[in-house]
């Protein structure tokens, strides 16, 4: 009987383990109560430790944990355990660990104290500077027990206590995201980023950590006069990634590459010589832009917007939005240009002029614009003539016409010529009235004596009036250059009439009587 108890002492001896004050051990929750739980460590004795000790993931019954031996036996005969000092020491080993290796580490802020912070970090307590925490617009209450990263930047074995840096944790998990991103990044591949800056010639996306470059000319198909037309800052955009160089880098992006480029099929669109409907979005002093769909534009030359109007300046007779029906030209799939037409859709007028308007036709029109030698006068509603200066008057000197006309006047005019190749109507004035020279050779013969007035000094001579109608020029070698000297408009000048031509409508004149 006794041998056979030594016998089952022995094997229970055997089965019990060898433990040690100071070890970490494991241990399975056999028991849970309101202030303490029961562990198991496979010892003749169970360990007690207060439930203060472990967190709610922790809390269940037959779960395997981590435990410190505070002694082999306690008072009550129960072997002494510790779940806080299990953590702290395992924590401070890899605590230890991280900061040899350079990695990060996850705590959580608990209290903030002068200075900083004071950070859990596997139940070790850190410090975390306030230069270096990185919360700035963060308030305290989304920072205190929130998990962050952190980088261990000293340690102190003997107090078992740490620094921390934030700051230096965001900056190295932003160049481990851009390292990867680096990685993940492939030419012609479509990219998430948002719109980080904008310039004149294109904008900058942030990738996620690499910031690459979208040029204006990538933007759209469509012309476009500013990279805020198709993007804003802060807009998210998908790109398409064009090219790249991690040595620069520099990344190149694309937006209209998502889409198909609407030139490639060009020709099936549109053929020339066909109608087509487009929106006026571009006005310049040489045309109009118009576009016929989105990315297709074409260029209305102000030289195909009327057969007969001259167009100075086509934004008086455009708007940036209008609608318009035009003619296609000519198209250029290589150069991306397309030239179209107004005027193609309507008849030439000038190939019935001649026919309408043979000369000596009389006709009514309204004063269109002037030149320096004559008046524009329109018809009708197409086409439009010139009546020069030289036949406004058989005999006054018109020296500007617009002295003597209004824009918008209503006139009376004589056809003269057409020139149909040249688009050229040559309109007269004077000649709705006889020619008067010949009667005025009769009544001015030569050495009639006439009182007149100055009304031009010239290098040449003067001119002066003769009456309302009638001017005539006394020649500078019939008059003293001291009397000229002294003579101003206005002026009344004694002359006698030396020569009449009533060809070219000038009367000569003397002042040496």
């Amino acid at each position: 009987m006794t041998t056979e108890r030594s016998v089952m002492e022995e094997l229970y001896n055997q089965s019990i383990k060898i433990l040690k004050e100071g070890q970490i051990i494991k241990g399975r929750i056999v028991s849970i109560k309101t202030k303490e739980i029961l562990v198991d460590v496979g010892f003749k004795s169970e360990g007690i430790v207060p439930i203060i000790q472990f967190s709610k993931e922790d809390l269940v019954v037959g779960k395997e944990l981590d435990f410190f031996i505070d002694c082999i036996e306690d008072d009550s005969g129960m072997i002494g355990l510790s779940r806080d000092k299990a953590i702290r020491i395992q924590g401070w080993d890899k605590i230890v660990k991280n900061a040899n290796e350079g990695a990060l580490v996850e705590g959580k802020p608990v209290k903030k104290v002068k200075g900083g912070f004071l950070i859990d970090v596997m139940g070790i307590e850190g410090f975390l500077p306030t230069s270096l925490s990185s919360f700035r617009g963060l308030t305290d209450k989304n920072i205190l027990y929130n998990t962050f990263k952190f980088k261990i930047i000293k340690v102190n074995n003997l107090r078992h206590s740490i620094i921390l840096s934030h700051r230096e944790a965001m900056q190295k998990a932003r160049e481990e995201a851009k390292e990867k991103l680096w990685q993940d990044l492939k030419i012609g591949a479509i990219q998430p980023g948002t719109v980080k800056a904008i310039t004149d010639f294109g904008a900058f996306i942030d990738l996620g950590g690499v910031d690459g470059l979208l040029y204006i000319t990538d933007m759209s198909w469509s012309k476009i006069s500013h990279p805020s037309e198709i993007v804003a800052l802060g807009d998210k955009i998908d790109v398409v990634i064009l090219n790249m160089d991690k040595e620069s880098g520099k990344v190149s992006l694309g937006l209209k590459q998502r889409f198909p480029d609407p030139w490639q099929d060009i020709e099936t669109k549109y053929t020339v010589g066909s109608k087509v409907k487009g929106k006026v979005v571009n006005i310049l002093p040489y045309g109009v832009f118009v576009e016929l769909e989105k990315g297709i534009e074409g260029l209305v030359h102000v030289s195909e917007i009327s057969w007969t109007k001259r167009v100075g300046n086509p934004g008086e007779m455009f708007a940036i939005g209008d609608m318009v029906e035009v003619q296609v030209l000519t198209i250029d799939k290589e150069s991306r240009k397309i030239s179209l037409s107004l005027k193609q859709l309507e008849q030439n007028p000038w190939l019935v002029a001649e026919a309408k308007y043979p000369a000596g036709t009389k006709v009514q029109g309204k004063v269109r614009g002037f030149t320096a030698y004559g008046v524009f006068v329109e018809l009708d509603n197409s086409l439009e003539g010139m009546v020069h200066i030289s036949d406004i008057s058989w005999t006054k000197r018109i020296a500007h016409p617009q002295d003597m006309f209004k824009k918008g006047q209503k006139m009376e005019v004589v056809v003269l010529s057409v020139d149909a190749q040249n688009r050229r109507i040559a309109l007269g004035l004077k000649q709705l009235q006889p020619n008067p020279w010949p009667e005025i050779a009769t009544k001015y013969p030569a050495e009639t004596l006439l009182e007149t007035e100055v009304v031009n000094i010239t290098d040449f001579g003067v001119f002066v009036k003769i009456n309302d109608d009638l001017e005539g020029l006394v020649y500078a070698s019939e008059i003293d250059k001291e009397a000229v000297a002294q003579l101003k408009a206005g002026d009344k000048l004694q002359a006698k009439v030396i020569k009449v031509d009533a060809e070219q409508a000038k009367i000569g004149l003397s002042a040496r009587i």
